[in-house]
């Protein structure tokens, strides 16, 4: 139960009917492990431990970088140079003593990894690269255990809750993960410094719903936040990976998932350009700033839209890394019978 305190601390969302006291117990008996305490993992962890999660983990083997202050709001330049779990874990105590925090300061690895997470009942991803990502979605699949998603690129945040109540999972989105230097990071691309507590916010009112019980999980959907509109969208998809996808004539997505490299495209446009049609999903800041021809249609506006793209020739989704436009297909196959294509790493290599 709680002490006297704790009730005062808790009171305000106390109060709520849809939480209470049943609901502020199930966060004070939840074990939550946060992977990587950087942009995304600072505003999580400091909501978390503010609404009273009982048990969480902090992994992270990095650490702070004078860089890393304009964003990652947990540290101060007296931080440099040490370990983000354990300073992230002393300020966070500090907050509230109430919540039992652990820091490890290993690398998570595929040796290390089920280890780690089997002592949680939730996981929360605020990495910042592929290998982890998907490192982390397949063993939270196969230890059912449900995980909460960010990710962050310049302007632009995602967020989503995987493998929930058996809900889709990472993989149901990106199958497969980039080449290596396909998609840029943080260092190379750069990102505003709200985005991430933006970002984390959702996170964490995530994390706090699949806790409780409450609201409607963001399971099988996407949102997205775009820092330069203020504009928040999300959109749905479904299960790809563990069973049939529910369209008309069971479209297999392996046959209408295909890449093809610029050489092609350019060969193409050339030979066929009648039969071809670019459909360019960036933002619309993005195409105007910069395209190599084509239809605009932002990945988000693609499921009300669809209709309009004809379905008698090749469709080539090109954005700026390659990573957006296979999530198009994936999102157009139950909906869109036809030729589709992605642009392999997208049309940085045009601009770099």
């Amino acid at each position: 139960m709680f002490e006297k305190e704790e009730l005062k601390r808790y009171s305000r969302q106390v109060i709520l009917p849809e939480l209470g006291l049943d609901g502020q117990q199930k966060l004070k008996q939840a074990k939550v492990l946060m992977v990587g305490a950087g942009g995304l993992g600072c505003p999580v962890l400091q909501y978390l431990v503010a609404a009273g999660v009982g048990t969480i983990g902090i992994i992270d083997d990095d650490v702070v970088d004078i860089s890393n202050l304009h964003r990652q709001i947990l540290y101060s330049v007296n931080d440099v140079g040490s370990n983000k779990a354990i300073v992230a874990k002393e300020k966070l105590q500090l907050l509230n003593s109430y919540v039992q925090i652990t820091a490890c300061t290993e690398r998570l690895t595929e040796h290390n990894i089920s280890e780690i997470i089997k002592r949680y009942d939730l996981v929360i991803d605020g990495s910042d690269n592929f290998p982890t990502r998907y490192l982390v979605n397949d063993t939270c699949v196969a230890l059912n255990k449900p995980l909460v998603f960010g990710s962050i690129f310049k302007f632009e945040g995602q967020v989503s809750v995987f493998n929930c109540q058996n809900g889709p999972n990472y993989r149901d989105l990106f199958p497969e993960p980039p080449g290596a230097g396909e998609v840029p990071n943080c260092a190379e691309i750069g990102v505003i410094g709200v985005l991430p507590g933006m970002v984390g916010t959702f996170m964490a009112n995530e994390a706090i719903k699949v806790i409780c019980g409450i609201g409607d999980v963001l399971s099988g959907k996407l949102l997205t936040v775009d820092a330069l509109d203020s504009s928040v969208r999300t959109f749905k998809f479904a299960r790809t990976q563990a069973q049939p996808i529910p369209v008309t004539k069971a479209v297999d997505i392996a046959k209408h998932f295909q890449e093809i490299d610029m050489k092609q495209l350019d060969a193409w446009r050339v030979s066929v350009p009648e039969q071809i049609i670019l459909v360019d999903v960036r933002e619309n800041y993005e195409f105007e700033n910069f395209n190599i021809g084509g239809i605009n249609v932002p990945l988000y506006e693609l499921p009300e839209k669809f209709q309009s793209l004809p379905t008698n020739k090749k469709l080539i989704f090109i954005c700026e890394t390659g990573q957006r436009s296979k999530m198009a297909i994936h999102l157009l196959t139950p909906l869109l019978k036809a030729e589709m294509y992605s642009l392999s790493n997208g049309i940085r290599q045009h601009t770099v």
